[in-house]
């Protein structure tokens, strides 16, 4: 059994569908771990049924195999560009190549890279204070080593 073979499966079940593909990963034991995410929210059942489906399209009498499906976790780090367009307006967590952390809001998300809305105090000439100001930065996909949803638990 291959990875492409399951993917391309996958990805034909799922269209149409509020679930999408993360990822598959796979051991040189022939065990393989289906990723899958969704626009809304992913549950038991379709986890189940998307198992159940795999397991009857590969044979485990013809190939020896295990599979696991599994929904993308939380706080787990986003892989696909699907994933960031169903957090825009969210809170995420961005960890950058140059090891900056950013607590912002994702504002946009395209495929060179994403867009955070964040508050930040900066001094004003002519003013002893500093003051809150509306900052929106551009980032491409090869400056950010991570993004995670972000959830506050206070």
């Amino acid at each position: 059994m291959e990875v492409a073979a399951i993917r391309e499966f996958v990805e034909q079940r799922l269209e149409g569908t509020n679930m999408f593909l993360i990822e598959i990963n796979s051991s040189p034991a022939n065990e393989f771990e289906v990723v899958v995410d969704s626009d809304e929210r992913v549950d038991i059942d379709s986890l189940v049924e998307l198992s159940r489906a795999i397991e009857g399209a590969f044979d485990r009498e013809v190939e020896d195999y295990e599979l696991t499906v599994i929904s993308a976790g939380i706080g787990q780090p986003l892989k696909v560009l699907r994933q960031y367009k169903k957090l825009i307006g969210l809170p995420v967590e961005v960890l950058l190549t140059d090891s900056t952390k950013i607590l912002a809001t994702l504002v946009e998300a395209d495929e060179q890279g994403i867009t955070l809305g964040y508050t930040k105090r900066v001094a004003v000439e002519g003013k002893k204070r500093k003051e809150e100001v509306e900052v929106r930065e551009s980032y491409p996909f090869d400056q950010i080593k991570w993004t995670k949803e972000y959830l506050d638990f206070k």
